[in-house]
């Protein structure tokens, strides 16, 4: 049996550490390959899952005990111990990190990482730098590149990646059964919600990507024309104890009608919770939790922002970005709509959910990538 080393920062909540757990749990990508997982950092809650998985992790500590001059040889003594026959790795800093220490243990095939669109806004310098050092070497770094989108495809393109190296690999889901209506109802009771209220809501960690701002200035308009509709912002940040957030919903009335519930293990039952999901950021590689919406038969406004709009298809509703206006427009069409006309939004984005972006076949597409690396190192 084959085996994987994947490379990532750290193992604490976010995209692409769900996105690995996801993969590495799926019984058809741990048939063929035997797995370990080396966090540059820490483990975090994706390390107890992964452990539950069977998957060995190895957290390095490199904010703790290790600084950053010995992080690259602890990397290369790790790889030459594990001899890996491919190694994938997860984000910037693990991409340039884990190719180059690869390169110093053996050189087996990597496959390189790319879950983001543009680091233009809200990213800090260093990491600016990292994806040009990346940019500089992906033509002999990596064997191959994944890129989680094709707007992330065009995007890197440009920047300088080489295109031939490229494939694009999006967010997969699992569209199982919804959640029987009385437990939404109680969960929604929970949350001080009654049965009559409409609810409009986000789900996103709080960061200037997400604009968050523009989410709260749309619903202000919203509550202008509707009485019943509450909303809800699930995410690490979304408490009242944010100041910035805080102030931002007292400017816009909007104290008593908004639910802020912060970081949840159980974002599922919020998004049931939700009438319509809107996804309101200034940018954006794949959206995952607009795709979980989808799959939980949910209508969904989003703004044009990465694949948003190649996900949403003709199933949703698509308007600019940084447009509270326009945001606000969106979402009031849905809720002009009689609830079982919501049903039917929501039935059709669930099926385009299961059509076209179902967990098999990112599980699928990974495999095959996995397949062309290996071939391509063993001719060469």
């Amino acid at each position: 049996m084959k085996s994987v080393v994947h490379i990532i920062a750290g193992l604490g909540r976010g995209g692409a550490e769900h996105a690995l757990t996801r993969l590495l749990e799926s019984p058809a990508v741990r048939r063929d390959y035997r797995h370990t997982v080396i966090s540059l950092t820490d483990g975090g809650v994706y390390a107890r899952r992964l452990a539950t998985a069977g998957v060995p992790v190895i957290s390095l500590g490199a904010e703790k005990r290790l600084r950053l001059p010995s992080l690259p040889f602890e990397l290369i003594r790790r790889l030459r111990a594990l001899k890996p026959d491919l190694v994938q790795t997860w984000m910037y800093h693990a991409d340039l990190l884990g190719g180059l220490a690869a390169q110093c243990a053996g050189r087996p095939p990597v496959l390189w990482g790319i879950r983001s669109f543009d680091l233009k806004r809200g990213a800090k310098l260093p990491t600016r730098m990292v994806q040009k050092a990346c940019a500089w070497t992906s033509a002999w770094l990596p064997t191959l590149i994944l890129c989680v989108a094709e707007a992330s495809r065009r995007n890197h393109t440009a920047l300088g990646y080489e295109a031939g190296r490229i494939r694009v690999v999006p967010n997969g889901f699992e569209v199982g059964d919804l959640p029987e209506a009385e437990r939404v109802q109680a969960f929604r009771a929970v949350c001080g919600l009654q049965p009559a209220h409409r609810v409009v809501g986000c789900v996103g960690r709080f960061h200037p990507a997400k604009d968050h701002r523009n989410f709260v200035l749309a619903a202000a308009q919203v509550a202008e024309h509707f009485a019943d509709v509450r909303f809800m912002m699930v995410g690490p940040g979304l408490i009242w104890e944010n100041r910035e957030l805080r102030d931002w919903i007292e400017e816009a009335g909007l104290t008593a009608r908004m639910v802020l519930l912060g970081e949840r293990e159980d974002v599922p039952s919020c998004m049931a919770a939700m009438d319509v999901f809107c996804s309101s950021s200034r940018t954006e590689a794949f959206p995952q939790v607009v795709g979980e919406a989808m799959a939980l038969a949910k209508p969904v406004v989003v703004t044009d922002v990465g694949d948003s709009a190649l996900v949403v298809g003709d199933t949703g509703i698509v308007v600019a970005k940084e447009d509270p206006l326009h945001l606000a427009q969106g979402l009031m069409r849905l809720l002009h709509l009689d609830t079982d006309e919501r049903v039917i939004w929501g039935q059709r984005a669930r099926q385009r959910i299961r059509d076209e972006f179902s967990f098999d076949r990112t599980v699928a597409k990974t495999l095959s990538a996995y397949a062309e690396a290996l071939s391509g190192h063993q001719q060469r």
